[in-house]
């Protein structure tokens, strides 16, 4: 197996971490959309698949004894790196999307009567606002929205002043994918819980960057997704409150998740196994602990002060560039930048960078009402990972005059 050192002293020996940057010279500014593998995550799952891979929790045989033991071990990195109370509280699902609906759809059967209210926040992600909306159209429920500022900040006085008797849910993020804005989460979820209201956080860009611990935010759920946090796609996590999910009904039915099944009847299984029917992303569970494990050891504060210093050097680069507007100015940034060029339609201007062997992320970013608020249609997005450095901002820098210059040609 490769040997790597976990305390990384320059770019270089980071970027030696990650096999794609030797096999493209690239400048990868898409790490919110979705972060690069280091080798340790990609060689866990080779050494699944060639030497331990098995279907897992019904096998008597060794091997398969060796992938549960594998897969729930995973699990167990997953509760301490979020310092959830239990095991029970984590569900492996298939990304953060999934999280959202399965809280949605099972917790808010229960929760959730017609006239009650959800409050969202202007800065969601999509796959934050729809299925809230299709489980108000089924029950007749309300949404409300957290207004953002002219900087890109939602404040805990823009959650609780759309707060009433009827506020059931607050599901907001922990950082915007489209602006960056790190939203005050802790607070919010202390307050919400004084008044009896369950909360939901989507900690998709957050966990790459943050130290995430559960029990301080005092959250009921919180969501993230495998991909961005260095391990495979088909893989993400919801942690629920144990108390909450042993109450709630299943979101999804067939083998593992059940006791006892007859034809007359059927009983459910205990935490987690009664949210995780039919054969799980085996693989993909036991890469996201590889994934967890290997930001572990670098060091999650060491890969959020890395981040931020690359940031802060990102946006002094590029507020120096005549016509460039970035988007928002959040008092607390994570590792987004959102700007706009001149006139140059955003994906006009990606695309052009792609031919520079640069690569950012075009679009609404699927957050079409962060868009709206600032009055914009597309954006385009750089965004950091842990092997990301000036250097690439100063790229990127070259790169948009390079194209200012091919439209003052047209």
């Amino acid at each position: 197996m490769t040997q790597y050192k976990n305390k990384l002293s320059s770019n270089d020996e980071i970027k030696s971490q990650f096999p794609i940057f030797d096999k493209n010279e690239i400048v990868y500014l898409d790490s919110a959309a979705s972060s690069q593998k280091p080798f340790s995550v990609i060689e866990s799952i080779n050494e699944v698949y060639a030497n331990n891979y098995a279907n897992i929790h019904r096998g008597v045989y060794k091997l398969s004894q060796t992938a549960t033991d594998m897969h729930e071990n995973a699990r167990e990195i997953v509760k301490k790196f979020i310092n959830a109370s239990s095991v029970k509280e984590i569900i492996f699902v298939r990304g953060a999307t999934e999280a959202i609906n399965l809280v949605a759809s099972s917790v808010a059967e229960m929760n959730v009567s017609p006239g009650d209210e959800i409050i969202l926040s202007r800065l969601e992600h999509h796959s934050n606002i729809v299925p809230w909306q299709i489980m108000a159209k089924k029950n007749k429920a309300v949404i409300k929205v957290a207004e953002a500022d002219e900087n890109g900040d939602v404040s805990f006085e823009s959650i609780f002043k759309n707060v009433t008797s009827k506020t059931k849910i607050i599901s907001i993020t922990h950082i915007s994918n489209a602006i960056g804005s790190i939203l005050p989460v802790k607070d919010i979820c202390k307050e919400a819980k004084s008044r009896g209201i369950l909360t939901l956080i989507d900690g998709c860009q957050a966990a790459p960057l943050l130290e995430v611990d559960v029990q301080d935010i005092d959250c009921d759920f919180y969501v993230f997704s495998g991909h961005k946090t260095y391990g495979p796609t088909g893989i993400g996590v919801l942690y629920g409150r144990e108390n909450i999910l042993a109450e709630a009904p299943p979101y999804q039915g067939g083998g593992d998740m059940i006791d006892k099944v007859t034809f007359e009847e059927t009983t459910y299984a205990g935490l987690p196994s009664k949210f995780e029917a039919g054969t799980p992303n085996i693989v993909g569970a036991i890469g996201l602990g590889s994934a967890l494990k290997w930001m572990q050891d670098i060091g999650i504060n060491n890969i959020y002060e890395h981040s931020k210093k690359v940031i802060n050097e990102g946006i002094n680069i590029l507020e120096d560039i005549d016509g460039l507007t970035i988007i928002g100015k959040p008092k607390h940034r994570g590792g987004v930048i959102s700007f706009t060029y001149k006139d140059i339609h955003s994906h006009d201007l990606g695309t052009l960078l792609n031919s520079y062997n640069i690569a950012v992320r075009t679009g609404h970013h699927c957050a079409q009402p962060t868009m709206q608020r600032y009055n914009v249609s597309s954006t385009v997005r750089a965004s950091v990972g842990y092997y990301n450095n000036k250097e690439d901002f100063e790229a990127l820098a070259e790169g948009i005059l390079k194209v200012s210059k091919v439209f003052e040609n047209v």
